[in-house]
């Protein structure tokens, strides 16, 4: 499809199918891809986990001191063809995605110095061409020089949605305006951080895919990349 290699930046809302999206587009195209959602979700377990979390916040100062004691990675399963999230090395992509950790995934992502360190990592992790990676600050802070920028959108409602009959499926059972309530509270918290908030990069295509399917996402994507890539 691409004669040349590029980078591919993609942010957006929770829970518009960002990971989707990319991962679609790295094998399509024969990329990378990187989840960096999935890493601050490993912070977040890794922080229920060891009482860095009590009543409802983040204990901050033991948090940052434990920092050189979290090890994050992505291996390929070669029986499902996705990358899967270790944490320390444990596999924990199906415990990153349950809804305690989506409770504080955002508080966590707002501490300077924790987005300090998974930014330097996902910069490592990028450096030369040919990589797709999502989250919330990808154009903007950790790959501002990307060849393709997308902002996704959707919709609370669709979203939430979308997010509870993902959980049903996964065997989790949360009523729906729950999973509402948490969607518009990470909204109001990604929007409003200090340290790089969620904000759309001036040079990036909108895609709000509220009435899409994820074949007409990937489809309309591909046609931008095709229609670039003829005017080089």
């Amino acid at each position: 499809m691409q004669n040349k290699k590029i980078n591919i930046a993609i942010d957006g809302y929770s829970s518009t199918g960002k990971s989707t999206l990319a991962k679609a587009l790295a094998q399509k195209l024969g990329y990378i891809y990187i989840d960096t959602g999935a890493m601050y979700r490993a912070v977040t377990l890794f922080a229920l986990r060891n009482d860095l979390i009590r009543d409802g916040k983040i204990r901050i100062e033991p948090l940052l001191k434990a920092l050189d004691k979290i090890k994050i990675d992505f291996r390929f399963n070669n029986t499902t063809g996705q990358a899967e999230t270790f944490l320390n090395d444990e596999k924990v992509e199906n415990e990153i995605r349950r809804m305690p950790v989506s409770e504080y995934v955002s508080l966590i992502a707002e501490i300077p110095q924790v987005r300090k360190k998974l930014v330097a990592l996902q910069q490592a992790m990028a450096e030369g061409k040919g990589y797709v990676m999502d989250g919330r600050d990808i154009g903007t802070v950790v790959m501002p020089d990307a060849e393709l920028k997308i902002f996704m959108t959707a919709s609370p409602e669709i979203r939430a949605r979308r997010r509870w009959e993902e959980l049903k499926q996964k065997g989790i059972e949360i009523p729906l305006e729950e999973v509402l309530n948490n969607l518009r509270q990470r909204d109001q918290i990604d929007t409003t951080r200090e340290a790089s908030p969620l904000i759309q990069a001036p040079d990036a295509i909108i895609l709000d895919n509220s009435r899409m399917t994820r074949d007409e996402q990937l489809a309309y994507i591909l046609d931008i990349l095709a229609k670039r890539n003829k005017n080089l």
